[in-house]
């Protein structure tokens, strides 16, 4: 698979080690993290690298990239659902943690994979949990996803009553749960983040259904208007890496925090309009913006963050729109624009937006 310009020697940026986080007592642990050349994953790898990890970095690459993987890590390509390959990595290396990552997040394709959605991000999370249990992994640490709340619950708290409303969010919901009934009946701890529209540099700019910063980003380069879904007043608070990758790394040294829920991401929600001219401006360009029909969707999505602030807030910065979507433009115009393929193995074609039809259509 064809991988960014740049790569690692001039994009990749130096994470400083931070006093205030105690790694001591997982220094030289054995550390699973799965989606390990994937955006989220290859950021929490370099932070536990940098911590003294000894790190095994799991990734189909269907989503990832090879220059993505942080050096350090033993990186093995492969997928969670494959549970052959998952039992014989517990089985040799014994690990102490696991960080689970990979996932196909893409919440508005969900609707037409359901199999494909259930069958990765689900299934495969059971078959980690399954080899976490039977070789007494300390803590687990899942990223699901403020897709769990559904609609009609803001500010989205902890305390809410999960209600998703895609494929992708009860997927992610169904996980927790699990983990909840695997601490309960096996001891297994996990802690359990639920970030939300996370953007920066490393991410996946050619995909086509998801992250829509990356989306308008290489749209831009390539010379095309930016494509909004609807009106475009639909909001959400969008999350610089830094924010996030920090948090979940650091949270197997925070006891406290086990078994526990925590929101995680940005605390002021934009509309997507609002999102479009902040791109432009960061990539030097004109708004060119083109509105296709609205799709099946949450309108307004944000969380509180009061709780992980509470545990977490010596390694939250809160990095303005405007200022991490620089640091996002400067990194993209560095690797350039990347020609994403359309997804292959469209399950249910009914009510599939005309914009997804037209990208299938074409490949054929």
């Amino acid at each position: 698979m064809a991988t960014e310009a740049g790569g690692h020697g001039e994009t990749r940026k130096k994470i400083p080690q931070n006093p205030a986080n105690d790694y001591s007592q997982t220094m030289k642990s054995r550390t699973l993290v799965t989606g390990a050349a994937g955006f989220i994953g290859s950021h929490v790898c370099r932070h536990l690298v940098q911590a003294g990890h000894q790190v095994t970095g799991l990734d189909d690459l269907s989503g990832g990239f090879r220059d993505y993987v942080a050096e350090g890590v033993e990186f093995v390509e492969g997928s969670v659902t494959d549970a052959g390959l998952v039992v014989k990595l517990f089985e040799k290396n014994e690990f102490d943690y696991v960080f689970h990552l990979a996932a196909y997040a893409a919440e508005g394709l969900s609707h037409f994979i359901k199999r494909f959605n259930y069958t990765n991000n689900l299934i495969g999370s059971v078959n980690l949990i399954n080899a976490s249990v039977n070789h007494g992994v300390k803590c687990f640490v899942f990223t699901s996803s403020i897709a769990v709340y559904g609609r009609n619950q803001l500010p989205m708290t902890e305390d809410a009553t999960p209600q998703p409303e895609d494929p992708y969010g009860i997927a992610k919901y169904a996980v927790e749960l699990d983990l909840r009934e695997a601490h309960e009946m096996f001891g297994l701890n996990h802690v359990i983040f639920r970030p939300h529209n996370v953007y920066g540099e490393y991410q996946n700019i050619g995909d086509r259904y998801r992250n829509v910063i990356g989306i308008f980003m290489n749209q831009i380069m390539q010379g095309q208007p930016m494509t909004i879904f609807g009106d475009g007043e639909q909001t959400r608070a969008f999350s610089y890496i830094d924010d996030v990758a920090p948090v979940i790394a650091a949270s197997i040294t925070r006891p406290a925090c086990y078994n526990q829920v925590f929101n995680v991401g940005a605390d002021k929600p934009y509309s997507v309009n609002e999102l479009a001219a902040v791109v432009a401006r960061t990539m030097g360009t004109a708004s060119e913006t083109r509105h296709l029909d609205a799709r099946n969707e949450v309108v307004h999505a944000w969380s509180a963050h009061e709780k992980v602030q509470k545990h977490f807030g010596d390694l939250i910065h809160n990095v303005p729109l405007e200022e991490g979507v620089a640091k996002m433009a400067a990194w993209a115009k560095r690797a350039g624009a990347r020609q994403g393929k359309p997804f292959e193995g469209i399950e249910v074609r009914k009510n599939l937006p005309q914009s997804w039809a037209a990208l299938e259509a074409r490949a054929v």
